[in-house]
């Protein structure tokens, strides 16, 4: 590829240093994502401008004035402070007619709604588990077809927010007062699913109309107290002391009951086509012991730190950190032009 400008967009507070001496951990984790990305556009020799977006596009309609970049590097996760609205930060640059990184507003919309996420499941007759969708202001009425034991999470909201060992309810009266934390604390609709018990597993995809797949990368939790369910909380997503307490982890999938990572692969291949998603993404399974697999939700956009699970399952597959965002970058590009 020759050498690009590239606009870069962070949230506001994550723009990095340019060095990590002297840092501490528990900051570099905050920008970790920036960092790292920000860094190899810039060893892969590409001239690059780094601007905080808050809630203005002004900011970056300047910005793409002033610099005249190629393509924008899209690292925003929410935009004044909705995480839904980053699609529409996208649909502005597709507006602009401006080539992008990641995944285009349409499948960031679909693939953002859980609900709506399992709803093209059923309808492609892809495994996902029964749900229910509780709207904030609305009495909590459980369908009688929806059993027991139920796992309830933000409708919109990703990372885990508001996710820990309470939101698996047994009961009518655990699934109303965690349903009611939601609308609550988390200021959005509730969606409860069947719990499936058993392994967190997820594929990576990468690319536009012929999408690679990654190695299975499993979310290991083993070392958690005896009687928690091993399920992603946002302890177990960011404390840095839980996850070393607990040794929390994440590394290959391996010994997966028989078939169970070729069925992965092919719903996550055809969900990233129906979903509508070009760049890349990520897609979180459930695998029971019998070998039953289960689509929790897709990630458009998933974190591209150089040791999170994406980028770490993209080694596996021959991947070097820098051919990764080299490949990124290129699909933007390429996406843009097919359009």
């Amino acid at each position: 590829m020759k050498h690009r400008r590239v606009l870069a967009l962070v949230r506001q507070g994550l723009m990095p240093p340019e060095s990590l001496e002297g840092v501490p951990e528990r900051e570099i984790s905050r920008w970790k994502m920036e960092y790292d990305v920000l860094q190899a556009l810039e060893s892969l020799g590409h001239d690059v401008t780094c601007i905080e977006v808050v809630d203005e596009l002004r900011l970056i309609r300047e910005a793409l004035e002033e610099v005249r970049p190629h393509i924008v590097f899209n690292m925003l996760e929410d935009f004044h402070g909705v995480v839904a609205f980053d699609a529409n930060v996208v649909a502005y640059l597709e507006l602009m007619r401006m080539p992008f990184t990641g995944c285009n507003s349409r499948g960031l919309v679909l693939s953002r709604d859980k609900a709506l996420t399992k709803k093209i499941c059923v309808y492609h007759r892809l495994p996902a588990p029964p749900f229910a969708v509780f709207p904030r202001g609305q009495r909590v009425r459980r369908p009688p077809r929806l059993g027991f034991p139920l796992i309830v999470k933000s409708l919109n909201e990703d990372a885990s927010a508001g996710i820990s060992q309470a939101s698996i309810v047994e009961n009518d009266e655990q699934l109303a007062r965690r349903v009611e934390f939601v609308h609550e604390h988390i200021v959005d609709d509730a969606i409860a699913e069947r719990f499936i018990d058993g392994r967190e597993v997820y594929i990576g995809v990468l690319g536009n109309q012929r999408a690679q797949l990654f190695p299975p990368w499993e979310l290991l939790m083993g070392g958690l107290p005896s009687g928690s369910a091993r399920i992603a909380t946002e302890s177990v997503k960011f404390d840095l002391g839980y996850q070393e307490r607990y040794d929390i982890r994440s590394d290959a999938a391996e010994d997966l009951p028989p078939g169970s990572a070729d069925r992965m692969r092919k719903v996550a291949r055809r969900l990233f086509r129906h979903l509508g998603m070009n760049g890349y993404a990520r897609f979180d399974f459930r695998v029971t012991d019998e070998g039953e697999v289960y689509v929790l939700e897709g990630n458009a956009n998933p974190d591209l730190a150089h040791d999170e699970d994406f980028a770490k399952s993209a080694a596996a597959a021959g991947l070097s950190y820098d051919q990764l965002i080299h490949k990124v970058l290129t699909l933007g590009l390429r996406w843009h032009t097919t359009r």
